[in-house]
């Protein structure tokens, strides 16, 4: 009869988490947050229709080691490569500085250094589920701020085993100097033999399997691999987590690595579920009532504390103000990974309650709070760029500033001052056609303006900015901006003031060029559309001279 209780109680979550996370899809809630609200309702501090947890945290625990084999695949060298400036600088400097910081305040209100160096990795993460999934929705993945957000997301996720790997540690109070560093030697000698072990044997096993043409035998040789990694790095003393992760990498690196994420991802997003919701069993909500201005004041200086470091970030790898604001919008919350590190802290005794239940509510009301602020972040951007005292520590010259000291009629309005920017402004100068430069990338404008370029600092996104610029005297407006979200809300602002104005943007995708034309753009230009067409031209070309 215990199996079928144990079924009963799968049945009870699966039937929670479809019902629950149905309601909240229309109310643009997380899947994420769905889950762990559907453990709330069923666990035993509810409804209590699951009381076991144990045997629901045997599945949660399979299902952690999915997710971190899931990262392990999708983390190939080249996508790494790709990233390195955003995963080298940005997320060393977001996580590092992160984790003082927490550690700094935790000392300060009386936790010991390794509760709070604990606590430090929990902040430092953010969700890669939700943010990954929200700018995919906003097709933000390929903008500047989209690259920095995967980047720091990157660097993170790296973040999440060796942290793993430190909490044991962290926790042993009794082990000092050598004795403590065991762990580490012994997770860094098995992490080097299973590498080169896998990498000698795990791309021709592959190969013998694919000969087959058995998809089932691929699949499960894919699971033997993750399971079998897992297994026999935690059967040394080392987490399941991290045989998963390096099992990823090592089938990541092989040619079959798109075949095993599509393999792996139905199984992968049913056990993760299940570990969302048994993290959901967890919470009291009689209890965080209780608790609600410490939970409050938790969430709200885990929101702020971020948002900071994360717009200071940017602006050490001299990003442009609206990239920085954007990314600090999206990776404000606390992620899916700091409940696995809280998972490897059971036990420890290095966080206590009430503390470590108003963290984890404040943790999942960051979560929910995600799809809000990647909303807003534009609106927080376009303000920012408003203020006067951040535009003068930028040293640059306002929109506002501009109308005031010059008369503007008949002239272009050039939006960003990339590499099309600055050639259609040489183009315009050589024909004596008057323009003006905006741009939210200050470095830009102050290189602009000591070449003796007419540039001001400002968001196009914004009514106001757009008037400044005399949109309404222009001949043509011009967008030359790598951020599609933004240019369709310049365009709608655009349209709004001049209804007869020529709007020319420039865009990435032909995904793109509906929305903007129905923005009210006069003509796209498609990046994409024109690469193909040159290469065409090209190959006819000389297909023509034989």
């Amino acid at each position: 009869m215990t199996e079928l209780v144990f079924l009963q109680d799968l049945v009870v979550i699966l039937a929670a988490a479809v019902a629950v996370v149905t309601v909240l899809r229309t109310l643009k809630v997380p899947s994420i947050a769905g889950f762990i609200i559907a453990g709330t309702v069923v666990g035993p501090h509810a409804l209590g229709l699951v009381q076991d947890i144990h045997q629901v945290e045997v599945l949660a625990e399979l299902g952690v080691v999915l997710l971190l084999f899931g990262i392990g695949l999708e983390l190939s060298l080249g996508r790494v490569r790709r990233l390195w400036r955003p995963i080298a600088i940005g997320g060393a400097v977001q996580v590092g500085v992160t984790i003082l910081a927490v550690l700094g305040l935790s000392v300060l209100y009386g936790l010991d250094l390794r509760s709070g160096l604990l606590l430090g990795f929990i902040i430092a993460v953010s969700s890669t589920a939700i943010v990954l999934r929200g700018l995919s929705a906003r097709g933000e993945l390929e903008t500047p701020h989209g690259r920095l957000t995967l980047g720091i997301l990157i660097f993170q996720d790296l973040c999440v085993i060796p942290m793993v790997l430190v909490i044991p540690v962290l926790g042993d109070t009794g082990s000092a100097g050598a004795s403590a560093l065991m762990p580490l030697l012994t997770a860094a000698a098995v992490v080097t033999a299973v590498l080169v072990a896998a990498r000698l044997v795990v791309p021709r096993f592959l190969d013998v399997v694919a000969r087959t043409q058995k998809r089932d035998l691929f699949v499960l040789s894919v699971f033997l691999i993750c399971l079998g990694t897992a297994w026999a790095v935690s059967s040394v003393g080392v987490s399941l987590a991290l045989g998963a992760f390096l099992a990823g990498l090592v089938v990541s690196a092989s040619r079959y690595r798109a075949q095993a994420i599509s393999d792996l991802v139905p199984l992968r997003d049913v056990l993760a579920s299940v570990f969302f919701v048994s993290i959901g069993m967890l919470l009291d909500l009689s209890d965080a009532l209780n608790h609600l201005f410490p939970i409050l004041g938790l969430f709200a200086a885990i929101i702020v504390g971020k948002f900071i470091i994360i717009f200071l970030a940017a602006a050490i790898m001299r990003l442009p103000l609206r990239v920085g604001v954007l990314t600090a919008a999206s990776l404000s919350q606390v992620g899916e990974f700091s409940f696995v590190l809280l998972l490897a802290a059971g036990g420890t005794g290095l966080l206590e309650d009430p503390f470590q239940s108003n963290l984890t509510v404040a943790i999942i009301l960051s979560m929910l709070a995600t799809p809000f602020g990647i909303a807003l972040g534009p609106h927080l951007a376009g303000g920012l760029g408003k203020f006067n005292p951040l535009t003068r520590l930028l040293q640059v010259r306002t929109t506002e500033e501009l109308q005031e000291t010059e008369a503007l009629r008949n002239h272009v309005i050039i939006a960003g001052y990339g590499l099309t920017g600055r050639n259609l402004a040489r183009s315009l100068g050589q024909m004596g056609t008057r323009y003006i430069i905006v741009d939210l990338n200050a470095e830009n404008v102050r290189d602009a303006t000591a070449q003796g370029e007419p540039a001001c600092f400002g968001d196009v996104t914004s009514a106001e900015v757009l008037g400044h610029l005399g949109l309404a005297e222009a001949s043509e407006f011009v967008m030359a901006i790598n951020d599609p979200d933004a240019t369709c809300r310049a365009t709608r602002a655009a349209r709004q003031i001049a209804p007869d104005i020529p709007i020319t943007v420039r865009t990435t995708y032909d995904l793109d060029v509906k929305r903007l034309e129905e923005a009210g753009a006069t003509q796209v230009v498609a990046a994409e559309s024109a690469a193909a067409d040159a290469m065409i031209n090209l190959v006819l070309e000389k297909k023509g001279k034989h």
